[in-house]
């Protein structure tokens, strides 16, 4: 029988990741049609908020069931604003791995919102779902993203030569299609020994507080 993960929200000091619901649908439009997010993602533009009301009723649960991945919200926990999301995907519960990303809003970005998230769905993943590998992939050129994988512990396992498609605006504006290379990370639960103290260093903040 296919594994899958539960419908569960993970706190931190600053943040709470919990399921998309239908409240999102504005804010996750507006986030996906962010510049950042155009140039090193796949995500359709413009993205409508058709689109996000697709994502978060069919598409979302569908990978939950199926036991593909997970997609989770990222909030603020005080004001409840959505300030980015983390995909989990590729899942793969023979092996106990699953690839991992993440997506923080323009509005949100510098706050190190990125990393707290992607530490703490580390955390709850070797924890409480007992997997044993996690693996981003980042394109070369995406700087902020590899930064993110640095700080919550990964290691650079290599290059995947022209593996990826990235996004550059065209004279007459529209987006066009450009080959690059993938980064390939990846983390194990030893590698997550003293991250957290050393986030929290840097960042300011109170890695994973639970998870319900």
């Amino acid at each position: 029988m296919t594994s899958t993960f539960p419908n569960i929200s993970i706190s931190t000091e600053r943040l709470v990741l919990r399921p998309l619901d239908e409240d999102d649908v504005q804010a996750l439009a507006e986030m996906m049609n962010d510049e950042q997010v155009a140039a090193w993602t796949d995500v359709p533009q413009p993205f409508t908020e058709a689109g996000a009301r697709e994502w978060i009723t069919n598409y979302a649960p569908a990978e939950r069931t199926s036991g593909r991945g997970l997609d989770l919200a990222v909030t603020e926990f005080l004001t409840q604003r959505l300030v980015g999301i983390v995909q989990l995907t590729k899942t793969d519960w023979h092996v106990r791995s699953t690839e991992l990303s993440y997506i923080i809003a323009p509005w949100a970005r510098g706050e190190g919102y990125a990393s707290e998230a992607a530490l703490a769905t580390a955390q709850w993943l070797f924890g409480d779902q007992k997997l044993e590998r996690i693996e981003l992939r980042t394109a070369a050129d995406n700087t902020a993203s590899q930064q993110v994988a640095q700080k919550i512990g990964c290691i650079s396992e290599g290059v995947l030569r022209g593996a990826c498609i990235a996004h550059v605006h065209a004279d007459d504006g529209t987006w066009i299609d450009v080959r690059t290379d993938f980064i390939v990370w990846s983390l194990l639960p030893e590698d997550l020994e003293g991250t957290a103290e050393q986030l929290a260093d840097v960042d300011g903040f109170t890695s994973l507080a639970d998870w319900n």
